[in-house]
């Protein structure tokens, strides 16, 4: 789909720079101070009188900010900081939050909260909320969201969403591209999400993919920069479908920076944090260089954090960096260098606008249905005016002989179309379309009377003459039918009317009808499928004359099959487990005897179903082929008869051809092989379409097998002893049901939990359920790869 931006552009608008000050016991209130208008920061250093008394150091700094949180809760951080531009971004402009600071200062508590408890919540889950309710609160337009989530370890690229099972892993490494519309990621993926509980499950996905260490500063400190992209496409309900707006939220959770002497850093943290600190150099040299009005070159490329976010930075964006820093004396260069790169952030303008873009395919329909409009207007307003172009005045013999002429080249192919020009031409270009009609058919009439002998219903002498011959029935009536090759006469066999087909047919359709409804209205036979003769049940064998028996239904689809009742005994009997497993050849022996048997009988049913209808299609094809080569001999000996009346002269009287006896069984002939051709490959069309029904239904059975082997096989010995508790008949799973690549262990103390959660919080915030709805389910997923590496280490061992 084509689209195109909207030319017009915002004004500039400086970067929002606001400052949350990490609670702490020991907070240095002589070094650090706030202004009155909460707008400002001051840090003042003592001078170190080791160095003497001249001494130039600067001690003494002011930072001047949009806001500065000090002991501020999550709600005030999200007022404050991130609502605003939230808002517009469903007005179509683009949005940037990014947290920055030293690590362990609280940007990811600030960016994403925590997950125990509702009210602790951060900046990405209220902005996925308060998305969801503005859509809400807007009925005339439709609003789709997608979300992704990129992660920046170690300079490449990855997919914190490529764990989901319709996602997977990419087979070729993610690159940042560069086209007229901005920067994307090419490879990461983009999910589609239509209500808030959705979102929220994406967003846990993918803080439980990310990558995370622990040091001396920050027990649990993000090793990787991290991008929540949400994407907001909408379109009005009640102006112009062509124009619609999109825009984007970027949620940036950056690594903090980090002195390799105070983390203490060793290893693999130790590269992790030299990565993370050269590419946040080259963040603030971008910065710098953004806020220099004379620089002509911006440094993006340098590192993938920057390239990423070259749109946000200075770009058309709404932008606003919120900065965490530490209120201890102790970490007081850390947060002077943040406070500069907060000053510095400040310099940098943006040009937001509305991303209005127009969709071509519309455009162009719109476009296609306003000419059609126009010219419709442009006609009447003729007609209204009474234009010399338009005549309603009757046609003369000339009009009507061209459009005589145009209908007959039209008919032949060589006019493609007839000009339109007013409504009685339309009346005489159909008057003419039945005069050409009624023209041909007298031009075929006269054509077989010159050709053959016609007898009239009325001419009981012409009657009696054939009836003597075995030409006509008893009642005298003529039986035999016109087809594009000739004319003749002939008795039809009894096997090939059409009467005896469609009888077998309709008993064909009345009993798989009856026999659906006797299974149970689980799965009705629908008219469509009684077309072919097949329907979502087991055929059985017909009898030479086509008709069906009756037989139970079977094998409905795959999705709808009830599960079968197991013939195995109960828990207590069930044998010892041997100590390794069977091969699996052996052990499919034994499923189709005891547990699969049902479905091992359905399925050789429909196979030996399938093998009838198979054979039955071979004869009728053979059949089919004798009759051609018959109706093949018929006519090189009925065409050697016309040759020979030509040599030997043809014969009229009063116009009629006259042919001998043997010329015209011939035609007979031909025409009854005819017939007989045309009901059997009828016949040989409904057996293909059985076959092919039956074929389906076959690897249906096949699939089903197959499937519920792999259930038995793995429970029967791979689940652990301890776990058979969980499968016995009283408890909520029962064995078969639920596949072992899907089982999940969600013990009662976690849904005891769960539901103390909700008793408690729910009250206090109604609007928590899709947050804690999704937790759960995050939950169950981690308790299902525990469980599944429990069986595979027990498995091994």
């Amino acid at each position: 789909m084509m689209r195109r931006k909207n030319a017009r552009m915002g004004t500039r608008k400086k970067v929002h720079a606001f400052v949350r000050v990490k609670p702490t016991d020991d907070f240095a209130h002589e070094m650090i101070k706030y202004g009155d208008d909460n707008k400002s920061i001051d840090i003042h250093l003592k001078k170190d009188l080791q160095r003497g008394v001249v001494n130039n150091k600067q001690t003494d700094w002011s930072f001047k900010l949009d806001g500065v949180l000090h002991n501020a809760s999550q709600d005030l951080v999200y007022e404050t900081v991130a609502k605003d531009v939230v808002a517009q971004a469903l007005n179509g402009y683009n949005g940037t939050i990014m947290c920055y600071g030293q690590t362990g200062a609280g940007k990811t508590y600030t960016m994403t909260g925590a997950t125990e408890n509702y009210k602790h919540r951060g900046i990405l889950p209220r902005a996925l909320q308060q998305v969801f309710r503005m859509i809400a609160e807007r009925p005339t337009h439709a609003i789709t969201v997608r979300v992704s989530y990129l992660e920046i370890y170690n300079e490449s690229l990855f997919d914190l969403l490529s764990t989901l099972p319709y996602v997977g892993p990419s087979v070729t490494p993610m690159t940042i591209v560069e086209n007229p519309q901005g920067v994307f990621v090419k490879g990461l993926s983009v999910h589609l999400t239509s209500q808030e509980e959705d979102a929220f499950s994406l967003l846990f996905e993918g803080e439980t993919n990310r990558i995370i260490a622990s040091h001396t500063m920050n027990k649990n400190s993000s090793r990787s920069h991290c991008i929540f992209t949400i994407y907001v496409e909408a379109h009005s309900r009640t102006l112009s479908d062509e124009k619609y707006i999109t825009s984007k939220i970027n949620l940036v959770d950056l690594a903090g920076s980090e002195r390799l002497g105070k983390s203490g850093s060793e290893g693999r943290v130790l590269k992790e944090a030299t990565y993370i600190n050269k590419s946040l150099s080259f963040l603030e040299q971008a910065i710098i260089a953004l806020g220099d009005q004379k620089r002509d070159h911006i440094p993006f490329r340098q590192c993938k954090l920057t390239h990423a976010l070259k749109d946000s930075l200075g770009g058309n964006c709404n932008m606003v960096l919120l900065t965490n820093i530490y209120g201890e004396a102790a970490q007081l260069e850390e947060t002077l260098s943040s406070l500069r790169f907060a000053s510095r952030m400040k310099l940098v303008t943006t040009e937001p606008a509305i991303n209005e873009k127009y969709d071509a395919e519309r455009m162009v329909k719109n476009l296609e249905k306003e000419l059609v409009l126009l010219k419709q207007e442009l006609a009447i307003h003729d007609s209204l005016a009474n234009r010399t172009l338009v005549n309603y005045d009757p046609m003369d013999e000339i009009q009507i002989a061209e459009i005589n002429s145009q209908v007959r080249r039209y008919l032949e192919g060589t006019l493609d179309e007839i000009d339109i020009i007013n409504l009685r031409q339309i009346q005489e270009v159909f008057n003419q379309f039945r005069v050409v009609l009624s023209q041909q058919e007298q031009e075929v009439e006269a054509t077989l009377r010159r050709k053959y002998t016609l007898i009239d219903k009325n001419d009981f002498a012409a009657i009696s003459a054939v009836q003597k011959a075995g030409l006509v029935d008893v009642d005298g009536h003529l039986v035999g039918e016109p087809d594009g090759q000739g004319f003749g006469l002939g008795v039809t066999p009894y096997s090939t009317k059409p009467g005896k087909k469609s009888k077998s047919k309709k008993m064909f359709k009345e009993q798989l009808g009856s026999l659906a409804r006797k299974e149970g209205a689980g799965s009705p036979v629908s008219g469509k499928d009684l077309e072919v003769s097949t329907s979502k049940t087991q055929l059985t064998p017909s009898s030479k004359e086509g008709d069906v028996k009756e037989l139970p239904l079977r094998d409905r689809e795959t999705s709808s099959i009830e599960p079968l009742p197991s013939d195995s005994p109960k828990e207590e009997s069930r044998p010892p487990r041997p100590s390794t497993p069977p091969p699996k050849p052996v052990a499919f022996e034994d499923f189709k005897n005891e547990r699969g048997s049902e479905i091992n009988r359905i399925f050789k049913e429909n196979k030996s179903i399938l093998n009838e209808r198979r054979k039955r299609a071979s004869e009728t094809t053979q059949r089919i082929n004798a009759i051609k080569r018959e109706m093949d001999m018929t006519e090189g000996a009925l065409n050697f008869q016309r040759s020979l009346r030509e040599k030997q002269g043809e014969y009229e009287n009063k116009g009629l051809m006259i042919i001998d006896e043997e010329e015209f069984l011939l035609i007979l002939k031909l025409k009854d092989l005819k017939k007989q051709y045309r009901a059997e490959y009828q016949d040989l069309r409904d057996l293909r379409a059985e076959v092919q029904y039956c074929q389906h239904l076959v690897d249906q059975c096949r699939h089903r097998l197959l499937t519920e082997f792999d259930i038995w096989y793995n429970e029967s010995f791979f689940i652990p002893e301890d776990m058979q508790v969980s499968l016995k008949p009283a408890s909520g799973i029962r064995p078969g049901m639920v596949p072992i690549s899907r089982l999940v262990a969600l013990g009662e103390d976690d849904q005891d939990k769960f539901s103390q959660l909700q008793q408690m919080m729910l009250p206090e915030g109604p609007d928590s359920i899709s947050f804690y709805n999704a937790k759960v389910k995050t939950e169950q997923k981690r308790n299902y790869l525990k469980t599944m590496m429990g069986l595979q280490q027990g498995h091994r061992k």
